[in-house]
């Protein structure tokens, strides 16, 4: 089953992903994967890196002549900055030496002192290198595949950005489709709704100009999901246990909801559920609500799956002002400053696209199996073909 491990650093050489469990006869290409990091460089109010930042991308292994061979699939992404600037070659050089610049002010809101005290570090920069969120581009190189597998299936997987600081998307306000997902990309927030895309833009243009940052929340949809994934009989194979667990693990991700949970939470069992009814056209069970999020019992339910994502706003600021203590001294300061960001939630966005589509795809395999890209579909059409009736099912 699909699974991914990442390495690297923010500033080090290179980002490496290997992708193990994909099947053989999967179409994978540089270009491919590339667009979908291109993506993750979106985003109006993104720091000065994303405008020099190049992901350069190599398949080192796992692919031959554009497909899949079954084997573990390794990509590299070449760091730009690692051969632009002699900084790093010296401050983050594998070979034995010292820093001459220890970063001894921890950030607020960041894993430099926990890390530190965790793995006794003296210098920040040990830790927060690999805390990065630089680390989300391996992240998505693993889920451009995991999409291309899912795209086999006929599932499709999009995000938008509902809430950016206090401007936000009304609650009946329309969802994206799939082939609406150019649009979403276009827009300088990636917001579906172009009045609330306004209200956001200005959000952002305030706090830039008070050296603040913006936290908010984005939406991730993913279309034409199958009967069956996940399931109700142990607490970690539950399909939104595993995706909360998956998105949760984002950098500055401080909350996750499926479908309308928080909303829910609010009303009474008799206006809390989706009703369900029997499509005679379609020949199957259809949910005529989306509260639930695509989801019952951790299983899927061939609907429409809703997952939100709360992510902080970012505690680098452009004007450091958060209080800490210098590590050294034991006296009071402030967190220094590394280049950042106004705001990552539209970028997020597409990080939390990955981080569905893998836990999607290894489920999906889970359920369907097969060695070959071929196999997998055949199997997955001989279930949907002999989905069983409950009506017609034996008793017990």
């Amino acid at each position: 089953m699909l699974r991914f491990l990442t390495a690297g650093e923010s500033h080090g050489r290179a980002l490496v992903v290997i992708v193990e469990g994909l099947p053989a006869g999967l179409e994978v290409t540089v270009e491919q994967i590339g667009d979908e990091l291109a993506r993750r460089r979106l985003g109006y109010g993104r720091g000065p890196r994303q405008r020099f930042e190049v992901d350069e991308l190599t398949l080192i292994g796992g692919v031959r002549h554009g497909r899949t061979l079954g084997s573990p699939l390794a990509i590299e992404i070449a760091n730009s900055e690692w051969k632009r600037s002699d900084k790093w070659h010296a401050e983050m050089s594998p070979e034995p030496g010292h820093t001459e610049s220890p970063l001894t002010a921890p950030r607020p809101g960041h894993a430099d002192l926990a890390g530190m005290q965790k793995y006794g570090f003296s210098d920040a920069r040990d830790v927060l290198e690999r805390a990065s969120a630089r680390e989300t581009a391996a992240r998505v190189a693993a889920g451009a595949v995991a999409k291309l597998l899912l795209g086999h299936l006929g599932v499709e997987i999009l995000s938008h950005v509902v809430r950016l600081g206090a401007a936000a998307v009304t609650p009946d306000g329309a969802r994206p489709m799939p082939d609406q997902i150019e649009r979403v990309d276009e827009s300088p927030v990636r917001c579906f709704d172009s009045s609330a895309e306004a209200a956001m833009l200005a959000e952002v243009k305030a706090a830039a100009a008070d050296g603040d940052s913006l936290g908010g929340i984005v939406e991730v949809l993913a279309y034409g999901l199958p009967v069956g994934l996940g399931s109700h009989v142990h607490w970690d194979r539950k399909l939104d246990g595993l995706l909360a667990q998956a998105v949760m693990s984002i950098q500055a991700v401080k909350g996750v909801e499926i479908g309308s949970a928080f909303d829910v939470a609010g009303r009474r069992g008799s206006d809390a559920h989706d009703p369900i009814r029997w499509d005679e056209g379609a020949n199957r069970y259809r949910r005529t609500s989306d509260l639930a999020g695509g989801t019952e019992g951790g299983i899927s339910t061939g609907e429409l799956l809703v997952v939100r994502a709360a992510m902080k706003p970012l505690a680098t600021l452009n004007r450091p002002t958060l209080e800490t203590v210098d590590t050294v001294t034991k006296e009071s300061t402030v967190s220094f400053k590394e280049r950042t960001d106004v705001t990552a939630v539209p970028a997020m966005g597409v990080v939390a696209e990955t981080m569905v589509a893998v836990v999607l795809a290894r489920e999906a395999q889970r359920k369907f199996g097969g060695d070959t890209v071929n196999e997998f579909v055949a199997n997955a059409a001989a279930f949907a073909a002999t989905l069983p009736d409950p009506a017609t099912a034996p008793s017990s």
